[in-house]
């Protein structure tokens, strides 16, 4: 008889106000992928998806009557949300550990939170915890414990587990190279109906969430990658969009965000995905992440655009030369502007994450951001402060002026946590001010559009150039408020 798993995640969108608010959730993408390769495997699978539930309690109930021989939690690698490790999150699979404990099974985890802070999940009731890349250990570790060979378990790469009360961690697995040999995830198991109704009364459209490719090769210093690591695989154009097509005969999406660190690196991966995408008739939008300095040839930013992309999130991260020079970012002012002018031709929308408080930003640095975003005025920014993570150079240099506190508590809580220019209120007032003075030069650029041509004129040209007179009075407060924390700092 095959062994019972129950599977689930630890992101619980409850515990994150701003996302709960936002109500843009995407389902557990690496979860779904692990339910295929166990169900490959001949494990009897059970999915429970806790994204919606009130909290670790819902899954109780069905821990005490499913008889399941391990419990696995399984988190998503693909999502930055997962990626934060925020404290909300690990709370909350602690208390999963606990519950599964206590009524008998191995308890398994993989996460980003985990592989960086293994010994204190093994402390707090996992049996172990996979390490990296976690698809190969999984099924491995499962059919060693099946067959009670505790030797076969020391072998095993990737993983961590307690050996007379001290934790063993075992050497890295290599990661996955092909990954066309990998399952789609187990898009079936998935009840799609929480995530339609979320999205439909939040943006009017269902989107769904994809990787096609696996870790990312460039160097930025305060970027974490320890699920898939600094090397750069990639799907076939053939393979993602059979998955595609599977995915519109489910859930007729109309939207999907490739969650790759970096979309289409490979030369000519673009065009033929484009090409792809014609042939086969699907007709959606979607949005990626990429770099400034892979947006600079514009017949990929044609093909970008003839495939349905709408939107580019790029890691501006800066205004200030100096500071994406010291972020070991490898992109320069120029290339970032280039980048959006060429998006913009292509009628995608080119949209900034934004880091504050990098160590040795000045006031000046700053400033240059801040002008950067007023002139070449994203489509959308996301601003965060410097965080640091651990298996990065930033969280070396760091991490001595780290206290008891070192990770967030949810997405949205924004707190500096080491010695830098200003104190963390200054950081938590410059991000209120950065918006309310884009949208106020938004505005701004509406109201030179219709003084330029007045033919274009439209209600929603009207509405954005009226919202000048809400957002210029909120960016002045503002801007008083700063100065204000600046003064005290």
């Amino acid at each position: 008889m095959s062994s019972k798993v129950l599977l689930t995640h630890s992101y619980f969108l409850r515990f994150d106000p701003k996302q709960w608010e936002i109500s843009q959730p995407y389902p557990p993408l690496a979860t779904l992928y692990a339910a295929s390769i166990l169900k490959l495997q001949g494990f009897e699978v059970t999915f429970y998806d806790v994204m919606f539930t009130e909290g670790p309690e819902a899954v109780k109930t069905l821990l005490k009557e499913g008889a399941f021989d391990y419990f696995v939690i399984y988190d998503d690698g693909f999502n930055y949300l997962t990626k934060m490790c925020l404290t909300n999150m690990r709370e909350a699979a602690f208390e999963l550990c606990k519950m599964a404990k206590a009524t008998g099974c191995k308890v398994l985890i993989s996460s980003s939170d985990a592989t960086d802070h293994y010994n204190e999940y093994l402390h707090e009731g996992a049996d172990f915890v996979l390490i990296g890349e976690p698809d190969q250990t999984l099924p491995h570790l499962l059919q060693a414990l099946d067959s009670c060979d505790t030797a076969q378990v020391d072998l095993i790469n990737g993983i961590a587990y307690l050996k007379q009360g001290n934790a063993i961690k075992t050497p890295p697995r290599k990661v996955m190279v092909h990954l066309d040999e990998i399952p789609f995830p187990n898009w079936h198991l998935l009840d799609i109906k929480p995530y339609q109704k979320a999205w439909k009364k939040s943006k009017g459209y269902l989107s769904l969430n994809m990787s096609t490719t696996r870790g990312c090769p460039f160097k930025c210093n305060w970027c974490a990658k320890p699920i898939y690591g600094n090397r750069y695989n990639s799907r076939s154009p053939e393979n993602v969009v059979e998955e595609l097509l599977l995915m519109k005969q489910l859930f007729n999406f109309e939207h999907i965000w490739f969650c790759d660190d970096i979309f289409g690196l490979k030369p000519g991966w673009i065009k033929s995905f484009a090409a792809l995408i014609r042939q086969s008739g699907l007709k959606f939008r979607f949005k990626i992440q990429s770099r400034a300095d892979l947006l600079l040839h514009e017949d990929e930013i044609q093909a970008l655009a003839e495939a349905g992309c709408e939107n580019v999130w790029m890691g501006a991260e800066s205004g200030s030369q100096k500071i994406l020079d010291a972020m070991d970012k490898g992109i320069t002012l120029p290339q970032i502007e280039t980048a959006t002018n060429l998006l913009r031709k292509y009628q995608i929308k080119p949209s900034f994450f934004i880091q504050f408080g990098y160590p040795g930003e000045t006031k000046e640095d700053i400033a240059q951001t801040v002008n950067m975003i007023n002139r070449l005025l994203p489509h959308e920014i996301g601003i965060s402060v410097s965080y640091p993570l651990p298996g990065t150079v930033f969280y070396e240099r760091v991490k001595q002026e780290l206290k008891a506190k070192a990770n967030w508590t949810d997405s949205d809580e924004m707190a500096m946590m080491f010695r830098n220019t200003y104190p963390p209120s200054f950081y938590k007032q410059l991000h209120r001010y950065v918006h309310q003075n884009y949208h106020t030069h938004l505005a701004i650029n509406s109201v030179r559009r219709l003084l330029s041509k007045p033919a274009s004129i439209n209600w929603k040209t009207v509405k954005k150039a009226g919202s000048i007179l809400y957002y210029a009075p909120l960016a002045l407060l503002e801007k008083f408020k700063l100065r204000q924390k600046e003064a005290w700092s």
